[in-house]
């Protein structure tokens, strides 16, 4: 490929992505505002052309004409099923918008477009302005989280191919991901936080962007704190390594800016080897 544009890139996942799908490519341009996401981006991808916020890209950015790939996963929390559902009269929502105005102006070869699960009539409408219809996969079949996201993309055969992938997800579990084994995280009765009622499952939850901000006893984002023992045990904290695999990123790839943001940008990312399965399509 000669030229690729990442809207709301983040990380960078899709770089990773694109090497592990074994695919080449020339120029990279980068849609993204956060400052750490662009620390560590320039710092693993030290020749990837940012290119600022996605609202001005075209107004301020000259872009080539001829553009292989355009890849985006909007902000979601306008659209999450686990949100207020506000939908497209959410603000958040309204970034969709513009990579819809991208995606017309640059014409694309391929396009991916991610986001979360959402109203079938939202969901309906997307479909209607993109053309196609989302492939829902959960990165569970790639990698130790349960991790349901939408896919747009006019890439051929991801459906037929994945369907020969189900079924090997089981050897990867949440447990192999976790540096200490000495602990699971487990779901405890209300008011009485050392007894665990069920073990942990083979998937540990979805990642987000508010991980940082601690784990309530089930192990999913929240305030509450942590407590148990190991005999009994012990509910805490994911490391920042034990979240960078399950995004299915290189060890060590987010190190250099505070723990905080690390677990936000890791939140925030794609699963790195769900994107590279669908790029691996590419005929």
């Amino acid at each position: 490929m000669k030229n690729i544009v990442s809207l709301f890139d983040g990380i960078s996942c899709l770089q990773i992505a694109l090497e592990r799908a074994g695919i080449p490519y020339e120029n990279y341009y980068a849609s993204e505002i956060d400052k750490p996401c662009i620390t560590i981006t320039q710092k693993n991808y030290p020749k990837t052309i940012q290119v600022g916020t996605i609202c001005d890209l075209i107004k301020f950015v000259s872009l080539p004409a001829d553009i292989d790939l355009l890849v985006g996963g909007s902000p979601c929390q306008g659209f999450s099923l686990m949100g207020n559902q506000l939908n497209f009269n959410d603000h958040r929502s309204e970034l969709f918008f513009e990579y819809v105005r991208i995606w017309k102006l640059l014409k694309p070869k391929y396009f991916i477009l991610e986001n979360v699960r959402m109203r079938k009539d939202i969901q309906d409408a997307i479909s209607y302005i993109m053309g196609v219809q989302p492939i829902e996969i959960n990165s569970a079949l790639f990698s130790g989280q349960n991790r349901r996201r939408l896919y747009w993309t006019n890439i051929p055969n991801v459906v037929k191919n994945l369907a020969q992938k189900l079924g090997p997800s089981s050897l990867i579990t949440g447990k192999s991901l976790l540096t200490d084994n000495s602990y699971e995280i487990a779901t405890v009765r209300k008011g009485n936080p050392r007894q665990i009622v069920k073990p942990a499952t083979n998937k540990l939850p979805c990642l987000t962007a508010s991980y940082y901000k601690g784990i309530n006893a089930d192990g999913r984002p929240g305030k509450a704190k942590s407590f148990g023992d190991y005999e009994i045990g012990k509910i805490e904290m994911l490391s920042p390594v034990e979240c960078e695999r399950m995004q299915t990123v290189p060890e060590g790839y987010t190190e250099g800016v505070p723990k905080t943001h690390r677990y936000k940008a890791l939140g925030n990312g794609f699963t790195v080897d769900v994107i590279a399965f669908i790029l691996s399509c590419i005929p």
